[in-house]
């Protein structure tokens, strides 16, 4: 799975001089929605340059499903590559890799409040306040600067010792008045800005393609590196989960994977006291803990598990399932103690979730 992730990447820079900006089609009549309550929103990669992309929205309670909720809402396709949802101001955010834009989406109706266009590859957004968000960049060196309340990308940070063409900055965390973020495909560091003058202070040098990075509940930053392939002109190496103190900036512990194991996905519990990621199977280890757990949460169903979140409300875990990266795929719902609740099918190479809680 990183080799595919990496022949993708590869594919968006050798194409970025004959790609353009997806052109938005307004063909189909939108359907109208109005969904209150708690709900699920997830993000549907979809295929590398198919601009098959999708959103789909799943109510816990009633266990329904609604896929292609974006085109039905708005009489348009969402896109080329949904990487990543996040929740602010009541609004989902939609970073769609390959069109270069972010949707905001009323979590009622479906329908788009605006975008953020323009954007070199983004992957992933965080916002400090109202009016300013980060939005992380493949390929690229800059971490790209948006008011969110006008659309508008207002400026930019550069990461020093950084290729221009071949940078990469990917999840991000909040701490104080600084930003964590790491710098994963083809990169070996995370990197300290100061949110107040919009500069990176200080780095860390970890292992080969720092990638899930998440803030417990003690203070310490968990990042789980990915080693890289075999074959890499990177480098390959054993993949391995840090424990980082976020307010001295160090490393108070490395656990370290086999060589050929590919974790990924690493979340935590709302409480900020599990850790939860995948490797094959579905993975939890207690932040207090010393060792890597020995025996999986959930067993694997023998296909791929390619993205996972927890319920911040009840600690039920959501798996997505990409199957084969070519058809439906699946979502299986888990109560925290491992048992199956529900199972779905949503759109192709599901990924990321969200939560809305009214």
């Amino acid at each position: 799975m990183i080799l595919r992730k990496h022949i993708l990447t590869v594919c968006v820079m050798l194409m970025a001089a004959c790609s353009s900006c997806m052109k938005w089609d307004y063909g189909d009549e939108p359907e109208k929605f109005d969904v209150t309550g708690p709900g699920l929103f997830i993000s549907n990669e979809g295929n590398f340059q198919y601009g098959n992309a999708t959103l789909s929205y799943y109510n816990p309670a009633t266990c329904e499903v609604q896929n292609e909720v974006f085109l039905r809402a708005n009489g348009m396709k969402l896109g080329d590559v949904a990487q990543s949802l996040c929740m602010h101001d009541n609004r989902l955010w939609i970073v769609v890799n390959n069109s270069h834009v972010i949707f905001a989406v009323d979590t009622r109706t479906f329908r788009e409040t605006g975008r953020i266009e323009n954007l070199p590859s983004p992957r992933y957004i965080c916002f400090l306040n109202d009016d300013k968000a980060y939005v992380s960049q493949l390929w690229n060196n800059r971490i790209i600067i948006v008011d969110p309340k006008r659309y508008e990308i207002t400026g930019s940070i550069e990461v020093p010792g950084m290729a221009a063409e071949s940078g990469s900055t990917e999840q991000m965390v909040l701490f104080g008045k600084y930003l964590y973020c790491s710098c994963w495909s083809y990169q070996n560091r995370i990197i300290r800005i100061d949110t107040e003058t919009d500069r990176v202070v200080d780095d860390m040098v970890l292992g080969i393609q720092p990638k899930s990075l998440v803030l417990d509940r003690n203070g310490k930053l968990w990042c789980m590196t990915d080693g890289g392939y075999f074959g890499s002109p990177y480098g390959y190496e054993n993949p391995a989960l840090f424990r980082i103190d976020a307010a001295t900036f160090t490393v108070e512990r490395k656990f370290e994977f086999p060589l050929t194991s590919s974790p990924r996905g690493l979340c935590l519990t709302n409480a900020g006291d599990m850790l939860y990621w995948l490797n094959d199977d579905v993975w939890r280890m207690e932040v207090t803990a010393e060792a890597l757990p020995s025996t999986p949460f959930l067993s694997s169903r023998n296909t791929i598990y390619y993205g996972m979140a927890v319920n911040p409300d009840n600690g039920e875990v959501y798996v997505a399932d990409a199957i084969d990266y070519r058809q439906q795929g699946m979502v299986y719902r888990y109560s925290p103690d491992g048992k199956l609740i529900d199972e779905f099918y949503v759109g192709i190479t599901p990924n990321s979730f969200c939560f809305k809680n009214r």
